[in-house]
């Protein structure tokens, strides 16, 4: 119960790593509000929402339909909490798109979709967190927490990844300049960077995470991964945690890599 009584916002939380740190998040006794452009995923078997899920483990959801990118829904996702709960103690921003091309390949649309969400929606998301945070009393010496969702890929050059790329390494960039502007005012940012991470979404995911001998993509993952095999998004979930939690109390601006060891091969 490291999170018990506090007030989390989670978006991106319909499938994979938003989903695994929501239901983390109300496991540990937030109260979690998840938001994303859909309630349930597509590739979930069983069907069952992210709220769902919060439900069947005790915890207390509320989910809102939101697109990060438009100002008028990150504003609301964030009233309404407040209206809610009182509060809002930990923004968790999850919500991307993702494309694999390089420069030649990307078209505009492509390039724009990335930065709207990617970017564009990581900005409003914590523009309208430290606005709510400022207005909010210490809870032993921090007003709020704010951690991104960023990217091993933001941080450096993976062949085909030219827009994806660029847009978390603007995460990963907002993160450090709002921790050194806000960290005097009791506000502590950080951001968490997956690596290789399995959630059933992408070819040849679903088959392996069902027992299937992975693929030319995902044995190459493995070829490049020290630790003995390929991230989860619980992997994921339990170092967000970590950067939500009390325990997370001098460190700021830090972008914490969970990739099994593959940046320091």
């Amino acid at each position: 119960m490291r999170l018990k009584d506090r007030v989390a916002v989670v978006t991106g939380t319909a499938s994979g790593i938003g989903r695994a740190i929501a239901v983390r998040f109300a496991e540990e006794g937030a109260k979690v509000v998840t938001s994303d452009v859909r309630e349930r995923p597509i590739w979930d078997q069983d069907g069952r929402s992210t709220a769902e899920l919060i439900e069947e483990a005790g915890g207390d959801d509320a989910f809102v339909q939101g697109d990060v990118s438009d100002p008028a829904q990150v504003e609301a996702l964030f009233d309404g909490t407040v209206e809610r709960y009182g509060r809002v103690d930990i923004a968790l921003n999850s919500a991307a798109v993702f494309n694999s091309s390089e420069i030649m390949e990307t078209t505009e649309a492509d390039w724009d979709s990335l930065m709207d969400v990617n970017l564009r929606g990581a900005f409003l998301f914590c523009k309208k967190a430290v606005a709510t945070m400022l207005d909010q009393d210490p809870i032993n010496e921090v007003r709020g927490r704010i951690v991104n969702v960023s990217s091993q890929h933001g941080m450096v050059g993976p062949p085909d990844f030219c827009g994806y790329g660029v847009s978390k390494a603007g995460v990963a960039q907002l993160t450090r300049q709002l921790a050194v502007d806000y960290a005097r005012r009791g506000i502590v940012v950080n951001a968490v960077a997956p690596g290789r991470i399995v959630t059933g979404t992408h070819p040849g995911e679903a088959e392996y995470l069902g027992g299937a001998e992975p693929d030319e993509g995902l044995r190459y993952s493995l070829s490049r991964t020290p630790y003995p095999r390929l991230g989860r998004a619980e992997d994921v979930a339990g170092a967000a945690l970590f950067l939500a939690s009390d325990d997370c109390s001098y460190v700021s601006g830090h972008n914490l890599l969970v990739d099994g060891g593959w940046m320091a091969y």
